[in-house]
């Protein structure tokens, strides 16, 4: 008989582990390529924000409400991935988001209005609000299956994909218009899931359904240890438990409006505020994506060091002094440096987060962090954009700086709430 814990699940060592470890790797390379499938059409769309809110002759306030349909999308589409996770599995919704996501990337440039723009925002938003909730709940039940914090690993990818997509987009800026760079990048997308689609579907059926685990996460670096327990079989949802998987919703809200409202805004405040030629404008994105996947690379690490606690403290901290830099500079060297360390602080907070409510919670869990984090990123664009309007763009980029800061103190209070779960 194979050496298998309650739920069923290979104990790691026993007679299944070998056979069991080449299918979560595959299971792993695939959904890291799905992650950075997903940064990557998100990139590619906001570095071409400037020429397509020109062609569209919109305010910075009719930009903003534009934007606001994707958040709009994206809200109310995580709202049901979870109950569809549930019911179609994520990988085969991860799946079915991919290919339409693709598609709907190559929408906005057609448009030539901002009441158009924000339709077609509201179909791409939905789609990747959808993409975002499914990636997520897949790779929380092989976070489980692996018993190591990877999930930064799985947002590294995610940044990586952003890096190269607005790389991408700061080499076309001046020789393809968006139309023709965007719809390179639908190519792109369906290519990637008509060949890795198949293999995601086929590994994630491998792995054991395990019921949510509503135990507090090992603090400072206890996470090795706690890695060895077997899973538990917990009852239906507590109030305690959604109270903490909607806090950890609210830290991920924090840093999420910091990473929407540099990918949105950034551009356009190293270019209109700084100078910058559109190429090192969107170079800049470029910049703060790098240092996310340098931060989340070695998430792992840190948070196999440090603990949860205090990786969301520490981060928050660090992404707060770097936006001060990054929006109140009066240099665009120094401007950008501010980007880098905002990047480092930003990196792993959102994926601790989600994580963590979905080991609470499992699909629904990530739902509800997901869209309280994901609505902090769509929703904090069109705020910047109203701020703009009644002062201006630097000062509007500071309540990333508000909310980083929050972001670091919820963080503490986060580890009271585990303990309340706990009893």
């Amino acid at each position: 008989m194979p050496n298998l814990n309650k739920v069923g699940t290979a104990i790691p060592g026993g007679p299944d582990a070998d056979r069991a470890a080449p299918s979560l790797s595959r299971l792993r390379t695939v959904l890291t390529l799905f992650f950075a499938l997903d940064g990557f059409v998100f990139a590619g769309w906001v570095v071409r924000i400037p020429a397509i809110k020109a062609q569209t002759e919109a305010s910075a306030s009719a930009l903003g409400l534009a934007l606001l349909g994707v958040s709009a999308g994206a809200v109310v589409t995580m709202t049901m991935t979870g109950r569809l996770c549930n019911r179609l599995g994520s990988a085969r919704v991860t799946v079915y988001c991919g290919a339409l996501l693709s598609l709907s990337i190559a929408l906005p440039p057609l448009t030539h209005s901002p009441l158009a723009l924000g339709l077609v925002l509201l179909v791409f938003g939905a789609l990747y609000g959808g993409m975002s909730v499914a990636l997520n709940s897949a790779a929380v039940d092989l976070v489980t299956a692996l018993r190591r914090p990877i999930m930064p690993s799985f947002h590294a990818a995610f940044s990586l994909g952003g890096m190269l997509g607005a790389g991408l987009g700061a080499l076309v800026a001046s020789s393809l218009s968006p139309l023709v760079h965007l719809s390179l990048l639908t190519a792109v997308g369906l290519l990637l899931t008509a060949t890795a689609g198949p293999s995601l579907l086929r590994e994630s059926r491998k792995l054991p359904r395990t019921a949510p685990d509503p135990a507090p996460a090992p603090d400072p670096a206890d996470l090795a240890a706690a890695s060895a327990a077997p899973t538990r079989t917990p009852p239906r949802t507590s109030p305690a438990t959604r109270r903490t998987v909607a806090l950890f919703g609210v830290i991920a809200l924090c840093t999420a409006y910091g990473e929407g409202a540099l990918a949105d805004w950034g551009p356009l405040h190293l270019q209109q505020d700084l100078g910058a030629h559109p190429g090192v404008a969107a170079a800049g994105y470029s910049l703060f994506a790098l240092a996310m996947t340098i931060g989340r690379l070695t998430g792992t690490t840190l948070l196999e060091r440090l603990g949860q606690t205090r990786t969301l403290v520490a981060g928050g901290a660090t992404a707060a002094a770097g936006m001060v830099l990054g929006s109140l500079a009066p240099s665009l060297w120094l401007a950008l440096a501010g980007f880098a360390v905002t990047g480092l602080g930003l990196a792993n907070i959102f994926p601790v987060a989600v994580s963590r409510a979905g080991e609470l919670a499992g699909p629904n869990g990530v739902a509800t962090a997901s869209t309280l984090g994901y609505g902090g990123m769509l929703l904090g664009p069109p705020a910047i954009g109203f701020l703009t309007d009644w002062f201006t763009l630097p000062i509007a980029l500071t309540t990333v700086v508000v909310l980083a800061a929050a972001a670091s103190v919820l963080g503490l209070v986060a580890r009271g709430a585990r303990s309340d779960v706990a009893g």
